[in-house]
């Protein structure tokens, strides 16, 4: 425990003392010396060397008696209990020197309680539970305060209706007499509600204005109420409860892969609180959720018990009672999100406790427990009589309760101090699997609940690290995933609504599938063999998951078998898995032959005969098998079964060998196969990507054709979940790479550019003028025709982002027309006609009045006029080999000219120096179209 102090309630010359030893490990000798100093008191630094080599005692001043103490087990703060409040001291230093710190504490807060007066108190980490003779309260400190609240030096009342329930309390207390006895009723309130209890909490702060945690409010918790039993009241001891304690487990990261355990400071997972009658004994979960977990029906009259993470140990007048406790497997839930998938299982909470083993001992008084060692505190001659005989309206009344501490008598004789050190939860974790043994046919839930027992045993054990030697830990995780293997085993063979959860326990413990069927109990005849649900359950589970593991051919024969007598309709899935890779090809189609394929899975039992018969070679089988179907019916079938075409290993895409011959016979069939995969969500994107590049044998930086084929039917059928500029990213830069680099592609395309501009939108009519730019061009290679119709299409397209193709133009050289078509096309997109003007008039003049009859429309008319006609005139000025071509295009433009502008507009456009009779007929024309009209 932090601070390593002994505190203790003395009385001497009947005054009572609190008071805690320090440094208590220097003391030499019984006739060292002793330093006694008040709490908060300054110590000099002289006095250091003093201090450190000897024992000191630290006195508590208390306007009240204590009454009973309690110690947080991880932060080291001190609560004491007296009769309406409790102190809170926390833990301090006083730091003397570099070199030397003594321990200390400060009065922080004082918490009033009203209309309870505590027998036996327990604190831990800011929760407060505080018992009665028949009353249990838990509440929590809270450290942030609300709605802005501030600290405060009085007092903050914590529960509003406390006014009512004391006076129902005092008028109680004058009912009372010597002729009647009354006793409130029974009541449990669970969070919120324990407020109604009637129980006043207010808090009151007393440390230093820079004390690191200040409590502002109190959150309820529990409350809970217990009736005596009036047939017993002469007893005082038949009708107190008993034994307070909370025990906190902490997070440990052992059973979670994704935690770092690197922080210093401990980090509460859970809490419980324990308490007792003297028959019965409670365990509740109050972190997060506050319930009930477990109920301890005592065979004896119980006297004091401790609870530990692993045990509770409970003492009568003559035994030593151990049980099992749930907090390990409440607190596995907290630490772990993957319990209860099919990852990782524990057994419940609500399963019933169990009494582990009875020690006679001769008058025991006492327990205390401490690492793996039990303290017993007997006495020889228990019989003492009592000091005084209490009247039933005094043991029955609790507001009348008082403690009183009898001094003993001057020698008294009979007392002894036992350590028991328990067994070590390794050994008693073997004798519970060697005593489940016994069931080992049966399977019952008894095997299943002992068995359990075992596995939580060591999951306590694991959870308390503190306590564990690097070997120790090592040799526990060895059992629990032991444990795992024989909880897998009992769940594998009964036949149970909880028979899934063989999948997870197998899971946890380690075992490879191979290890696991060598569990299998394979003596019985096949005709009688019986296979339960969570053995096929684990099976099926595991030849889905693509484990990298191959089950020898003996092995996957008797899987096979398995699924045949229990869950034909799977046979198909459980034949395409990797692990089953070794199955005689021979004994599969024996058994798909047996099937009843007028389902819907008729398909799915075809495509794997003939998956098999491609196996063997079998080349006419598997013509025959793929015939039965149409080609859509046979896509259906992959979808069904994506693995017939796809597998992993090791975390790699892995073509089938299905899929290798398909690409070679049906490439059509593979690419809409691996479309209806990705449409379904069988397969991503990127895995798909990889897939062909795999299949083709194809380096990252290499496309092969297939996989072209494969992107342009995505475009096709437009499937949602598909970014389209990604696609078109892709399909540009293939069709741009080609053309620049001239590589034809390795198979021949599925479609041409026609069928897409057919099929698919996004694939646009490509513009006359492109066409009449290329009617020049001769190509060596059609293919280079269908990529640049292609890439054309796509720029034409109503959705091609054009500015993002830009950067990737450059290697396509403008020196060619294919080229150029491109340049020129990307430049009419962006909407820069004056410069592909001057290109086409450059480099294909016979191109520029289709160009301009197609774009220079609407907001762009006035080019006509503006730009083409001036540089039309300024061409055939200049003269050459094309002026004819710049003659026809101008008498061309003129025509459009006369048609859009007014005389006088048309006659300003006109240039000087032009023969008049050359413009005199579209003068005549501009000047009669309005009587025309």
């Amino acid at each position: 425990m932090p601070g390593d102090y002994l505190v203790a309630i003395e009385e001497k010359n009947k005054a009572t003392f609190l008071r805690a030893y320090v440094n208590w490990r220097s003391k030499r000798t019984e006739s060292s010396r002793v330093c006694i100093r008040l709490v908060g008191h300054k110590v000099e630094a002289p006095f250091s060397q003093t201090l450190r080599d000897q024992m000191s005692i630290v006195e508590m001043p208390l306007s009240e008696a204590p009454l009973c103490i309690s110690c947080c087990p991880a932060k080291g703060d001190l609560l004491v209990g007296c009769t309406n409040k409790l102190v809170l001291f926390s833990l301090k230093y006083q730091i003397i020197n570099e070199d030397f710190s003594i321990v200390d504490f400060e009065r922080s807060l004082i918490i009033h309680i009203d209309n309870i007066t505590p027998i036996e108190i327990s604190f831990c980490v800011g929760y407060v539970a505080v018992m009665s003779d028949l009353e249990v309260l838990i509440v929590k400190l809270e450290s942030d305060p609300k709605n802005g609240e501030s600290i405060s030096h009085y007092s903050h009342e914590t529960n509003k209706p406390v006014k009512q329930a004391e006076g129902t309390r005092n008028e109680t207390l004058q009912l009372e007499s010597d002729d009647f006895v009354i006793c409130q009723k029974p009541m449990e309130l669970l969070g919120e509600k324990s407020e109604q209890s009637g129980v006043s909490v207010t808090l009151e702060s007393t440390g230093l204005a820079d004390e690191k945690i200040k409590y502002f409010h109190v959150q309820h918790l529990l409350y809970r109420r217990f009736a005596p039993d009036i047939s017993s009241y002469v007893l005082s001891d038949d009708i107190k409860l008993h034994s307070l304690q909370l025990l906190p487990i902490y997070q440990t990261g052992f059973f979670t892969s994704d935690r770092k355990n690197s922080s210093q400071e401990k980090e509460l997972l859970s809490l419980f609180c324990f308490f007792s009658l003297p028959h019965v004994g409670y365990l509740y979960m109050v972190v997060k959720s506050v319930e009930l977990m477990s109920v301890y029906q005592y065979p004896e009259k119980s006297q004091q018990a401790v609870l530990t993470p692993q045990f509770l140990h409970v003492i009568t007048s003559n035994n030593l009672q151990c049980f099992t406790v749930r907090c390990s497997a409440a607190a596995a839930r907290e630490e772990d999100p993957y319990v209860d998938t099919t990852l990782k299982a524990c057994p419940p909470v609500s399963m019933d406790v169990c009494a582990l083993r009875i020690q006679l001992f001769i008058g025991l008084k006492a327990i205390c427990h401490f690492k793996n060692h039990v303290v017993l505190l007997t006495k020889a001659n228990p019989e003492a009589a009592p000091e005084r005989r209490e009247s039933p309206k005094r043991l029955l009344s609790r507001t009348g309760t008082s403690v009183k501490l009898k001094a003993p008598p001057a020698a008294e004789a009979g007392w002894n101090l036992y350590i028991v050190n328990t067994i070590s939860p390794v050994q008693l974790y073997k004798e519970m699997v060697d005593y489940s043994n016994t069931y080992k046919t049966a399977k019952t839930q008894g095997c299943i609940h002992l068995l359990s027992e075992a596995h939580l045993l060591v999951r306590a054990a694991l959870m308390d690290a503190g306590q564990l030697e690097p070997g120790e830990k090592a040799e526990l995780l060895e059992a629990f995933k032991d444990s795992c293997g024989h909880l897998g085993d009992c769940y594998s063979r009964l036949d149970s609504q909880h028979s899934h959860l063989a999948l997870p326990y197998y899971k946890m413990s380690g075992l490879s599938m191979a290890e696991v069927l060598a569990r299998v109990d394979w003596t019985v005849e096949d005709a009688l063999q019986k296979y339960e649900r969570g053995l096929i359950f684990y099976i099926n589970h595991s030849l889905y998951e693509n484990l990298d593991e191959e089950l020898s051919e003996e092995l996957a024969a008797k899987v096979v078998h398995m699924f045949h007598v229990a869950e034909p309709k799977q046979l198909p899935h459980v034949l395409c898995s990797p692990s089953l890779k070794n199955i005689n090809p021979l004994t599969a189609v024996s058994y798909l032959r047996k099937l009843d394929t007028s389902g819907s899975s008729s398909v799915l039992v075809t495509l794997t005969k003939a998956a098999m018969a491609l196996r063997m070679g079998d080349l006419d089988t598997y013509r025959n098998e793929m015939e039965i179907h149409s080609e859509m019916k046979l896509v259906s079938g992959f979808i069904l079964e994506p693995r017939l075409l796809i597998q992993q290993r090791k975390g790699q895409i892995v073509p089938a060998e299905l899929a290798a011959h398909l690409k070679d016979t049906q490439p059509a069939l593979l690419v809409a196969s691996v479309l209806g995969l990705q449409k379904n969500n069988k397969i991503g994107i990127e895995e798909a990507d990889s897939f062909f590049k795999v299949l083709c044998g194809k380096d990252e930086d290499k496309i092969p054709q297939l996989l072209v084929d494969f992107w342009e039917a995505q475009l096709v059928a437009c499937l949602p979940d598909v970014v389209l500029q990604e696609l078109f990213f892709k399909l540009t830069s293939q069709y741009i790479w080609r053309l620049s680099t001239r590589q034809p592609p390795d198979t021949i395309p599925l479609r041409t550019s026609k069928d897409l501009i057919n099929a698919c939108g996004h694939y646009g009519l490509i513009y006359p003028w492109v066409n009449i730019l290329l009617s020049s061009d001769s190509l060596a290679d059609k293919n280079y025709t269908e990529d640049l119709s292609k890439l054309q299409s796509l720029m034409c397209g109503p959705s091609f982002d054009i500015a993002s193709i830009v950067p990737f133009l450059e290697p396509l050289s403008e020196d060619t027309l294919s080229g150029l078509s491109v340049h020129v096309l990307c430049r009419t997109r962006l909407k820069e006609y004056e410069q592909c003007i001057d290109t086409l008039l450059e480099r294909c003049p016979e191109a520029v009045i289709p160009y301009a009859n197609h774009e220079l429309k609407e907001d762009n008319r006035t080019l006509w006029w503006k730009k083409l006609l001036p540089e039309l005139c300024q061409k055939i000025k200049c003269g050459g080999e094309k002026n004819q071509l710049y003659l026809s295009s101008l008498k061309e433009t003129l025509s459009v000219v006369a048609v859009e502008l007014e005389l006088r507009d048309f006659v300003n456009v006109l240039p000087e120096d032009g023969t008049a009779a050359f413009f005199l007929p579209y003068l005549l024309y501009c000047s009669q179209k309005k009587s025309l009209t």
